[in-house]
């Protein structure tokens, strides 16, 4: 049974020239969880699916693609109508080429339990390994997931679920700007 549809308008904004929606906080409040929440809708009447990333202040945003703002013919400045609803079903993670090495150089058991964990811990993974510019920590974690999941870790450990990842869009932990 599938939840109610959200709906909201929401301006698309640039951070670091990085297109992105950020859901209002009364939008927000209807997803079942404070991190990232799998969901398919509409932006002005055109299907999507994707993952809505936490902003650290108990609130989403979700990435604009140039293909998406392309179709919608928006830059940043415009506003939208968005309607998602929260979705059982995740869509596959976009992994970094640095993890995909790893993974494929890693031994059959590693290999074989990332392809058993769900899409939604593969996105764990990827978020913890992303969630940093520093090109060092980025090989440490790179080393310690293939660790972690050789010993049957199946999610990563220790990072805030509910805080904006990106480096590139966060301080602190929250989404830079306003909401």
């Amino acid at each position: 049974m599938g939840r109610a549809t959200i709906r909201f308008g929401a301006a698309v904004r640039a951070i670091n020239g990085v297109a992105i929606l950020q859901l209002p906080a009364a939008a927000s409040r209807k997803l079942p969880s404070r991190g990232q929440v799998a969901v398919h809708g509409t932006i002005d009447g055109h299907a999507f699916q994707t993952v809505l990333e936490p902003d650290g202040d108990f609130g989403h945003w979700m990435k604009v693609d140039r293909g998406l703002r392309k179709t919608l013919g928006v830059s940043p400045g415009d506003t939208v109508t968005v309607e998602v609803e929260p979705s059982e079903d995740w869509p596959e993670p976009g992994v970094p080429p640095d993890l995909r090495r790893a993974l494929a150089d890693a031994p059959r058991k590693i290999r074989d339990l990332w392809e058993a964990i769900t899409p939604m811990a593969r996105w764990e993974w990827v978020r913890w390994i992303n969630a940093t510019k520093n090109p060092e920590t980025r090989q440490r974690r790179v080393v310690v997931s293939l660790s972690k999941m050789s010993a049957g870790k199946r999610r990563p450990c220790c990072f805030n679920l509910a805080g904006c990842t990106d480096p590139e869009l966060a301080a602190n932990g929250k989404l830079v700007g306003p909401a």
